[in-house]
């Protein structure tokens, strides 16, 4: 059976899940024995709320144009069936996995860490490969000659493909 990673990227109306900001762009990459195998998860959610301005700066998504998309709810068994039994890999993982449980929590679904075989945060590793070094995706990008030209603005379904990229780079030879 291939190892199944899922490397993943949330955009989101604000900085803080606890005080009700939400998911409004999820995007998932498949990796099967550390290849990007072309399975893809992708969606803009309406969050059903007003979006922070210093975050819509970060990402430029307007309220405006999310108003017809749909609700996390409405994606979420796709989603959960997209992820379910991966190792889940993230940039600042508990920030994305606190966001994900946030939203699970509404629909009355397990979290993350039941749902996932474990939860990797390619950040943590990028820290303790490279301390003291600046550990972005974007000086990540550059450290590994990954072209991110083009990147004004962050956004899930680029940065889902960025960090696969990256993250095979930082674990290259390693045991995850």
């Amino acid at each position: 059976m291939p190892k199944r990673q899922v490397i993943l990227n949330i955009e989101t109306t604000g900085l803080d899940s606890a005080k009700g900001h939400r998911i409004i762009e999820i995007a998932a990459v498949e990796l099967l024995d550390r290849r990007v195998s072309g399975n893809h998860f992708h969606r803009f959610l309406n969050p059903e709320r007003a979006i922070n301005p210093g975050a819509q700066a970060v990402h430029g998504i307007t309220l405006e144009f999310l108003k017809d998309k749909p609700k996390f709810a409405e994606v979420a068994q796709e989603f959960l069936t997209f992820m379910r039994g991966a190792e889940l890999v993230a940039h600042n993982a508990p920030f994305d996995v606190a966001f994900l449980n946030c939203e699970l929590s509404l629909i009355g679904s397990d979290q993350v860490e039941v749902l996932c075989s474990c939860v990797l945060d390619s950040l943590r590793i990028a820290r303790q490969k490279c301390p003291g070094q600046r550990n972005s995706l974007d000086a990540l990008c550059a450290e590994y000659q990954i072209n991110f030209q083009g990147r004004d603005l962050r956004g899930a379904w680029l940065d889902a493909y960025l960090l696969a990229e990256v993250y095979l780079a930082l674990t290259h030879g390693s045991l995850h």
